[in-house]
């Protein structure tokens, strides 16, 4: 298990990793979800990142909320939080944790929106995934407002593109 016994996320010890090592998979191999029911709840917070590349006609369409398919940032915060909410049903072996904040925000340069989302938590696993998830849903949300506006005479998205998604904050103190 990793040194804050979470999800398995720790140290990168791929190439040196004995099977004992893996938190996701039993002795002979077989995937299994980490047993976390022996840890105390802790406060957890997690933070990421991540930024959509557009043509800066479409960001100041964005900023002027004329988009045909309507608000876009609105769209975009509510796919992200609900994304946040269902991230243990689309990544295997991701524990469903409370979760008890999500805060989203937006910021608009000349050609890109930047998406940071903050998830918190009180439990016995930490909430990156979550936060890693809402960003990239938020992203692809945009994405699918906007792709009338960013094709073109091909069908095809030369200026677009979704990037940098990290996890810039982890943190973690006792209840």
């Amino acid at each position: 298990m990793s040194d804050d016994g979470e999800r398995g996320d720790g140290p990168d010890r791929a190439d040196s990793a004995t099977a004992a090592d893996l938190t996701h998979t039993d002795e002979s191999g077989e995937a299994q979800m980490v047993d976390v029911g022996d840890k105390p709840d802790t406060a957890r917070r997690a933070v990421a990142r991540g930024t959509i590349r557009l043509r800066s006609e479409t960001v100041d369409a964005v900023r002027e909320n004329s988009i045909g398919k309507g608000d876009v940032l609105a769209t975009a915060r509510v796919g992200a939080i609900q994304a946040v909410k269902h991230t243990w049903e689309t990544i295997p072996m991701c524990h469903q944790i409370p979760i008890t904040n999500v805060d989203t925000e937006f910021d608009l340069d000349d050609d890109a929106i930047e998406l940071t989302i903050a998830v918190e938590t009180t439990g016995k696993t930490g909430c990156e995934m979550e936060a890693l998830e809402g960003t990239t849903t938020g992203l692809n949300v945009v994405w699918d407002m906007v792709k009338s506006a960013e094709k073109d005479a091909d069908g095809e998205y030369p200026e677009t593109g979704i990037e940098s998604v990290e996890v810039v904050e982890k943190t973690k103190r006792p209840l």
